[in-house]
C-alpha cells in the first residue's frame, strides 16, 4: 500500500513571540538598518521552516513568508508598482514596498481589504493603465533556494494563482478581464521556469476565487491559463489549491491540467465530497484533502476527519490522497504549548499551527492503518487525546446555559428615521456637518503598561482607575479645544474592541499568546467563544458617564456589535453562527439600555465585520444578511426615539450591502472612504442612503496627515451625494494606533475642513 502523503499549505509568519512584528516596527522606526533587518527576517524564515520540518509533514511550503503581505509581494515582483511610488526607488526596494503598504508623503497607500471572509487584510493590486507585467525579481525562487541551502529542505513554493490575483485586483476595465488574465500567463511561466531550474518538484498555486461565484464564461479561460502554465513547464508538478468553501463548476475545475487539486473538507466539505462522488477523480491526480481546520483553533475531531478520508478512499486511490489543512495556517496562532493558564478544559481543547501539523501526521498514520485492514487498532496517542479533550469540552458547564442566553425579538417600536431625526436634532442641537471620531484615541506605552500591571495585580484598582479617568479628562478637554462636536471617552481601558467586551461577558476564554496577523505588523489576540454568551453586568457605563460629566457636548457610548464580536473571535463549532450572534446581541442590548438609562443619548454599536463574513457565494447572502441585521437590531432593541444609534463600518464593498445597512436602521453610520479613493461616494450616487452618514475624510492607517484642502475635497464630494443635514465628518476608523501629535494635527485639520465646508453652505 502506498504511503499517504501529508502537506502544509502555509504557516504563520509572525513568530512564536511576534518577532516578525517587532522587527518590522523597529525597522520602520529607524532603530534598525536594512542589512540588519533583512538578516533578522532571514533567520526567522529559517526557524519557521525547521519548526515545520519537526512536525513530520512531507510537503512543506516556502514563499508564503512575506515582509508585509503576499499580494503585495506579487505586485512588486511583477513590476506593478503604481506610478505614484516609483519615485521612491526600484520595484524590489524596501522603500517602494513599504510605501505601497503604508503610504508616504504625496503617495497614498494602496487600498487594503479583507482576504475573502477571513480577518486578514491584503493590499489590492491596481491594474488600471499598467504596462504588461514582467518578472522584476523572483522571491519564490529565492525562498526555495534559501530553504534548500540553509535548512536542507525541498519545499513546495506557494504563489497566488493568476485567476485569483486578477479577480482580487482593481482597475480591470469592463469586458477586459480575460485579456488581462492572459497577460499574466507569461510572467507566471517565468516564475515557474526559474523554480524548475532551481530544483523545485512542485509549485502550489492558490486559487480561492474558485469557491466564489465563477461565471461560466471564465471556465474556458481557466483551462487556457493552466494549459499555458503546464505546457510551458512540463517537468514541474502544479498543485492548484482552493479553500474557504466548495468549488464552483467542479467538473470543469477537476479537469484542469494540473497534477493536484486541494479541496476544503471543513468549510464546504459536504459539497466538495459530493462533487468528488458525482464527477469522479482522474487517476494519477493528487487530491489534497483539507480535513484539519486551518482557521479554527479546536483540536481536530479524529472520527469526523477519518470518516471523510475513508469516504474519499472509496473514490480516489490511496496513493493519490494528501492529508492536509483546509487552508494556510496563517489564520491561527503559532503554538498552544505556551498556553498554561485559564480553564483547563478549554485549554486542552486547543490546537494551533504546530499542533495542527502534528494532527495531520497522526491522521495520516491512523488512515494508513485503516487502509491496511487494521481499523480496530488504537488511534495514535495524539488523536486519542483529541477525543478525550473534545468530549470534556462538549460537557463543559459553560455550554449548558442556553436558557440564560435566550434571545429577544429584534422588532422595535421606534418611529421611522424621519421622525427620529427631528427629535434628535432638537435634543442635540448640532451644527451642520457635525464632527466626531470613531471611538478610540491614541494609546501610549504608559497606558498599555498600566493596563497590564493592573491585570497582573501590580497596580491597584484605585490607581488604575485614576489613570484612566485622567486620560479621559485630558482628551475630553482636547476634543473640546479642537472644536469636535460629538465626543468620545477614548477607550483607554480597552486592549481591543472585541477582547474588551469578551472579558466582560460569560462564555469566553482568553489565550495568553494566541496572536494572529490582521494586517501588516498589526497582530490581534482573538478571544475564544467556547460556551453560551451571557451578560453579567455593566461594561462601559462608568467610563462613559464619567466622560459625559466633564462636558456639555454629547459623548457617545461605544460598543462592538454582535457580528463583529463573532467574526473577530475564534468561535465554537457546535452551534451555528446565527445562534452565537443572537446570544451576543442579547447581552449587548442589556448594556445599551443601561447606557440610555444613565443619560447617554448617543450610542455607537460598531459592525465593521458585517460585510467581511458574508458568504462567498451570493446565493447565500439573503439568509446571512437577514440574521446579521436581526442580530444588530436585537442589540439596540427597546431604545427611545430620542436616543441616537450610530454604527461604523470600514474597508468593505459598501454598495454590495446597502439594502442590509438600511435595514439595520441606525440613525448614523460612519464609513471608510479614504483608502477606497471615493468608490463609496460613487456607490452613494447610484444608490443614496436615507439616514445620517459620515464618510471618513482621512486614512488613519497611514502616518501621513492630509492637508485641510484634501479633507475638504472629500467633504465636498460627499455633499454631492448626501444632504448637508445628514452628513457627518469623521476619520475613517479608530485612532488607537496613531501617535498623539499626528492625531491632534489630523483632527485639527478635520475640524478646519468642516468649518470651511459649513461656510460654503451659508
Amino acid at each position: 500500500m502506498a504511503n499517504v502523503l501529508t502537506a502544509g499549505l502555509g504557516y504563520p509568519r509572525i513568530g512564536e513571540q511576534r518577532e516578525w512584528k517587532k522587527g518590522l516596527e523597529q525597522f520602520w522606526a529607524g532603530k534598525q538598518d536594512e542589512e540588519a533587518f533583512r538578516k533578522e527576517m532571514r533567520e526567522l524564515r529559517i526557524r519557521r521552516l525547521l519548526r515545520m520540518k519537526e512536525s513530520g509533514v512531507a510537503l512543506l511550503p516556502s514563499g508564503d513568508f512575506t515582509l508585509y503581505d503576499s499580494m503585495l509581494d506579487h505586485i512588486a515582483a511583477f513590476d506593478l508598482v503604481p506610478e505614484r511610488f516609483r519615485k521612491f526607488g526600484a520595484s524590489d526596494s524596501l522603500a517602494v514596498y513599504f510605501a505601497m503598504a503604508r503610504g508616504k508623503e504625496g503617495a497614498p497607500a494602496c487600498e487594503m481589504t479583507k482576504w475573502f471572509d477571513t480577518n486578514y487584510h491584503y493590499l489590492v493590486p491596481e491594474l488600471a493603465s499598467k504596462p504588461q507585467p514582467r518578472l522584476a525579481f523572483n522571491p519564490w525562487r529565492d525562498a526555495f533556494l534559501e530553504a534548500k541551502e540553509e535548512a536542507g529542505l525541498t519545499t513546495r513554493p506557494v504563489l497566488i494563482g493568476p485567476y485569483t490575483f486578477v479577480r482580487l485586483a482593481k482597475g480591470v476595465a469592463k469586458g477586459e478581464f480575460a485579456n488581462v488574465v492572459r497577460s499574466y500567463i507569461a510572467v507566471y511561466n517565468a516564475v515557474l521556469a526559474e523554480l524548475a531550474q532551481a530544483g523545485a518538484e512542485w509549485a502550489q498555486l492558490d486559487e480561492p476565487s474558485l469557491v466564489t461565484d465563477v461565471p461560466e464564461e471564465h471556465l474556458a479561460l481557466l483551462h487556457e491559463i493552466y494549459d499555458g502554465l503546464k505546457t510551458a513547464n512540463p517537468g514541474l508538478k502544479l498543485h492548484l489549491q482552493t479553500y474557504f468553501g466548495s468549488v464552483e463548476h467542479a467538473e470543469s475545475v477537476f479537469a484542469l491540467p494540473v497534477d493536484g487539486i486541494g479541496l476544503d473538507f471543513v468549510r464546504g466539505g459536504e459539497e466538495n465530497l459530493k462533487a468528488v462522488k458525482t464527477v469522479g477523480w482522474s487517476t494519477g491526480k493528487k487530491l489534497g484533502a483539507g480535513v484539519v481546520d486551518g482557521r479554527g483553533i479546536w483540536r481536530v475531531d479524529p472520527d469526523r476527519a477519518l470518516t471523510v478520508l475513508e469516504a474519499l478512499a472509496a473514490l480516489v486511490p490511496a496513493g493519490d490522497l494528501i492529508v492536509q489543512p483546509s487552508c494556510s495556517l496563517l489564520h491561527v496562532p503559532v503554538t498552544s504549548k505556551v498556553e498554561t493558564s485559564g480553564d483547563p478544559v478549554v485549554r486542552e481543547s486547543l490546537a494551533f499551527a504546530d499542533e495542527k501539523l502534528q494532527e495531520i501526521v497522526s491522521l495520516a498514520e491512523a488512515f494508513e492503518a485503516r487502509l491496511s485492514g487494521n481499523g480496530a487498532a488504537a488511534l495514535p496517542a495524539r488523536l486519542e487525546e483529541n477525543r478525550t479533550a473534545l468530549e470534556a469540552l462538549r460537557n463543559h458547564p459553560g455550554r449548558q446555559r442556553a436558557a440564560q442566553a435566550a434571545t429577544a425579538d429584534a422588532s422595535s417600536a421606534r418611529a421611522a428615521f424621519a421622525q427620529r431625526h427631528v427629535l434628535q436634532r432638537e435634543r442635540f442641537k448640532l451644527p451642520l456637518l457635525p464632527t466626531t471620531t470613531i471611538g478610540s484615541l491614541p494609546q501610549t506605552a504608559e497606558v498599555r503598561k498600566a493596563r497590564l500591571d493592573w491585570r497582573r495585580g501590580k497596580l491597584s484598582e484605585n490607581d488604575y482607575r485614576s489613570l484612566i479617568n485622567g486620560l479621559i479628562e485630558t482628551w475630553i478637554r482636547r476634543q473640546e479645544e479642537l472644536g469636535i462636536d460629538v465626543l468620545v471617552h477614548g477607550e483607554f481601558e480597552r486592549t481591543d474592541m472585541v477582547e474588551h467586551f469578551a472579558h466582560l461577558l460569560d462564555g469566553y476564554y482568553f489565550t495568553s499568546n494566541g496572536w494572529v496577523q490582521s494586517y501588516g505588523s498589526r497582530c490581534v489576540k482573538p478571544p475564544v467563544i467556547f460556551g453560551d454568551v451571557v451578560d453579567r453586568g455593566p461594561m462601559t457605563v462608568a467610563e462613559t458617564v464619567y466622560a459625559q460629566s466633564l462636558t456639555d457636548r454629547p459623548v457617545k457610548g461605544m460598543l462592538t456589535g454582535p457580528i463583529t464580536m463573532l467574526a473577530w473571535s475564534f468561535y465554537r463549532d457546535d452551534l451555528s453562527r446565527r445562534e452565537i450572534a443572537e446570544q451576543i446581541a442579547r447581552a449587548l442590548d442589556a448594556e445599551v439600555l443601561r447606557l440610555e438609562a444613565a443619560g447617554i443619548g448617543m450610542i455607537q454599536v460598531d459592525e465593521p465585520a458585517l460585510r467581511e463574513i458574508a458568504p462567498l457565494k451570493k446565493s447565500e447572502w439573503p439568509a446571512y444578511l437577514d440574521w446579521a441585521v436581526e442580530a444588530f437590531r436585537t442589540s439596540v432593541s427597546g431604545v427611545r426615539n430620542e436616543t441616537q444609534i450610530h454604527t461604523h463600518m470600514c474597508y468593505c464593498d459598501y454598495h454590495e450591502i446597502i439594502d442590509a445597512v438600511e435595514a439595520m436602521d441606525a440613525d448614523v453610520i460612519s464609513l471608510e472612504t479614504s483608502r477606497s479613493h471615493g468608490s463609496l461616494i460613487t456607490a452613494l450616487h447610484d444608490q443614496p442612503y436615507g439616514n445620517g452618514i459620515g464618510l471618513g475624510v482621512y486614512d488613519i492607517h497611514s502616518p501621513v496627515v492630509p492637508e485641510v484642502s484634501t479633507m475638504l475635497d472629500v467633504i465636498r464630494d460627499s455633499l454631492a451625494v448626501v444632504p448637508a443635514d445628514r452628513l457627518w465628518v469623521n476619520p475613517d476608523c479608530g485612532l488607537k494606533t496613531r501617535g498623539e501629535p499626528e492625531t491632534i494635527a489630523a483632527l485639527q485639520r478635520m475640524t478646519e475642513a468642516a468649518a470651511l465646508a459649513r461656510q460654503s453652505l451659508q
